[in-house]
């Protein structure tokens, strides 16, 4: 089988960790560039997380680009209340070993998206820049983790990811891309659990370092939400690149509340067909948890030394 070239675009962000480690440990895919976005923390520390993943398992042969240091119009906001100070908090990972690369983000997805998968798991900043910079280097299909179908995070009406940067989710769905969205939903049903943890924990070097990072992670979502175990949100978007089936989805309108600070950020799911609209989303409706954690189980491992 050929794998499947993809790009990732990120704010790591634990869970954005943990989905570039199973995309690198997924024959399924080819992981031909990381560009970077601000989010879960500034543009600087983002870009240094992702080359941190990176040289943990040892794969600079992987070009990393900083790209959209703020959000389109509104102002730059981190999430350091769910990722810390570096973004990244708990394993004691060393500082990035390269430097990113000089080109910027949007120029080099422009030069190597087109007729490629994106995998789009921080706010959309630079898809929307790519579109309006480069009308016609397309990705053949966009994968994003955000939004969701009538639930938040960061606010009771909207997802982080979405509500960071709504003018540039707007662009992105209007945009006549195939783009597949994977929400808050969605991914709260597919729990890392204390024993998966442990599991990982006990199986080397790479699921010692998840384990650290989900030691950190857990804790909001257990005094948020009480859950026992994390949501790993953009893990489950590579999952969906790998094993369709883990998630299924209907083609479905979604729009983008821009207006009301009230409800900002939220995707409007016309999810029983309720508006005269034509779909321009597949929209993931449930999920697999239970082969999803057995998938990053399995796969994790694997990227240790032999």
């Amino acid at each position: 089988m050929t794998p499947t070239p993809i790009l990732i675009d990120c704010d790591p962000g634990h869970d954005d960790a943990i989905a570039l480690l199973l995309a690198l440990a997924s024959p399924e895919v080819e992981l031909l560039g990381v560009t970077t976005v601000a989010g879960n923390q500034t543009l600087e520390k983002t870009t240094a997380n992702a080359i941190r993943v990176l040289d943990f398992v040892g794969r600079d042969d992987i070009s990393v680009a900083a790209g959209a240091p703020r959000p389109l119009e509104r102002e730059p906001f981190v999430a350091a209340y769910v990722h810390g100070e570096t973004g990244l908090d708990g394993p004691d990972l060393p500082p990035p070993q390269r430097a990113p690369l000089e080109q910027h983000a949007v120029a080099f997805l422009a030069e190597h998206v087109a007729g490629k998968t994106l995998v789009a798991i921080g706010p959309l900043t630079n898809v929307a820049l790519l579109l309006e910079r480069y009308p016609d280097a397309r990705p053949d299909r966009l994968v994003l983790m955000g939004g969701s179908i009538g639930l938040g995070n960061v606010t009771p009406a909207a997802e982080f990811n979405i509500w960071a940067d709504p003018e540039a989710a707007h662009r992105v769905f209007a945009s006549g891309l195939d783009v597949t969205m994977i929400g808050l939903d969605v991914t709260h049903e597919a729990l890392l659990r204390s024993k998966d943890v442990e599991r990982l924990r006990a199986s080397g070097r790479t699921g010692r370092m998840v384990a650290e990072l989900h030691d950190f992670f857990h804790r909001f979502h257990a005094r948020t939400y009480g859950f026992d175990g994390s949501p790993i949100h953009d893990a489950v978007a590579v999952a969906h690149v790998l094993r369709p089936d883990l998630v299924p989805t209907e083609h479905r309108h979604v729009a983008i509340e821009r207006d009301s600070e009230l409800t900002r950020g939220r995707t409007v799911v016309d999810l029983w067909r309720r508006m005269d609209v034509e779909p321009n989303a597949h929209v993931g409706v449930s999920v697999d948890g239970e082969a999803f954690v057995e998938l990053l189980l399995e796969r994790l491992p694997t990227l240790d030394p032999k």
